[in-house]
């Protein structure tokens, strides 16, 4: 996103002018909307984008990004042709042209020198490969959640991020709601005393997502999907309908069930009130209920973990257990705030109707934002850090992963936050990482 302003970048770019330097030819017309008349910024003012996966985030994503004047998606990738051919007609038809080009190898799209970011909505299993090969190609990226499918894999993202000084966005748009805003800042601001004690409510069980009801049979993969790329560095399996668009979170070989899926949501809310954005537990210990080792969808279906942070606090994620309430809620020695989806309710009764705390209360600033593909774009053009940067991406999914290799052990495991390794247990540091299927190599 080099010399955007000038006239000789519009042209390099977009390449909507040739120059020859042959005087003899005839003018070309140029559409009053390539400078921008049609009220859209101009092109060399504009983000490129590419959309790397259409299934259950990418669509909606993408329509947050074209709704942004200021950012043009040219292209989209996806392993399954129907719903790559899905994304270029959504695409082209937003803009009522036939621009966007088609990708099965997301290295193509992001070998392109005039995208600048890409939007990554692909299943756990690709989310290390994609976005290191993305942040090495120097583009900004918008990654969901959570950052990736092993610790070991988002330490990865973390360092080629860095290193290739790009921006990132994490998908955990709880942060840029009003009512998410306020319950943080009430708790960072001190208006309910010291914190003893964080609650996180998650999901439970499983949910088809997919609607594929009882097509649990093995058969072959559909022509229109590359299954073998899809499945990728992960282990293979056999296709089974169920366990592919939409309900891989199901399955441990691809994502990480409810657990993982909500971790980068309400955990993250939890880390932002107490300002633990680059910190984390201490000790973890995990218990779970886990369907048969054969069983297709093998995730765990109800599990509670109990996390002991800096100062003593103590947190419990849990999901599928009454006493814990879905969201987040901070308990003090002043009173207690929750918040979830829609929701927020406090001790203290003046807070719940207050879109925003006055600013005699508001002493402690906390990032703020009210929609998050704009955020991302307007920290590309400043080269801020956005609202959900990948450090904090990664420290957030950290717990989650933590309490499952406890569930998993069967038992309580140090961490050394600081280092980023467990204490004194091989068996519990080995599923810090997962073996790769080849071709593919850990990034």
């Amino acid at each position: 996103m080099n010399n955007r302003s000038s006239a000789s970048s519009l042209l390099s770019r977009r390449r909507f002018l040739a120059t020859t330097g042959t005087a003899t030819l005839a003018p070309m017309i140029v559409p009053s909307s390539v400078f921008g008349a049609d009220g859209r910024p101009a092109p060399s003012e504009r983000i490129v984008l590419g959309s790397v996966g259409w299934g259950m985030q990418g669509p909606g994503n993408t329509h947050a990004f074209m709704a942004q004047p200021d950012c043009q998606v040219v292209a989209v990738c996806d392993l399954d042709q129907q719903h790559l051919d899905s994304a270029v007609n959504t695409v082209n038809g937003h803009y009522k042209n036939k621009d966007c080009k088609a990708y099965h190898d997301y290295a193509e799209m992001f070998a392109r020198k005039d995208i600048d970011a890409v939007m990554l909505a692909v299943p756990d299993n690709w989310h290390a490969l994609t976005a290191t090969a993305a942040a090495d190609a120097g583009k900004d990226i918008y990654g969901e959640k959570p950052l990736a499918r092993t610790i070991a894999e988002q330490q990865a993202i973390v360092k080629a991020v860095q290193k290739n000084h790009r921006i990132w966005q994490t998908g955990s748009w709880q942060r840029s709601q009003e009512n998410f805003h306020k319950a943080v800042e009430i708790v960072r601001n001190g208006l309910i005393g010291k914190v003893s004690r964080v609650e996180v409510g998650l999901p439970s069980g499983h949910h088809d997502f997919a609607g594929t009801g009882d097509k649990r049979s093995i058969t072959a993969p559909p022509a229109w999907l590359d299954y073998e790329r899809w499945i990728g560095p992960a282990q293979m399996k056999p296709y089974i309908e169920c366990r592919v668009h939409m309900n891989w979170r199901w399955d441990y070989n691809i994502g990480g069930g409810q657990l993982l899926d909500w971790v980068g949501h309400h955990c993250d809310i939890a880390h932002w009130g107490m300002d633990w954005d680059n910190s984390g537990p201490s000790e973890i210990e995990g218990a779970g209920e886990f369907p048969s080792t054969d069983a297709i969808w093998n995730t765990c279906t109800k599990y509670r973990i109990n996390l002991r942070y800096p100062g003593g606090v103590e947190m419990v994620m849990a999901g599928g257990h009454g006493d814990i309430r879905g969201g987040t809620k901070w308990i003090g020695d002043q009173g207690w705030v929750w918040v979830d989806r829609g929701g927020f309710q406090a001790s203290d009764e003046k807070f719940n109707d207050m879109s925003r705390l006055p600013e005699n209360l508001r002493q402690v600033p906390v990032y703020h934002s009210r929609n998050h593909q704009r955020n991302f774009l307007d920290c590309v053009k400043s080269r801020k850090p956005t609202i959900t940067p990948v450090e904090t991406a990664h420290h957030s999914s950290v717990p989650g992963h933590l309490g499952l290799i406890s569930m998993l052990v069967g038992r309580k495991i140090r961490w050394d936050a600081a280092q980023e390794q467990i204490i004194g247990d091989p068996e519990a540091t080995r599923l810090l990482t997962r073996p790769y299927r080849a071709p593919w190599k850990p990034a």
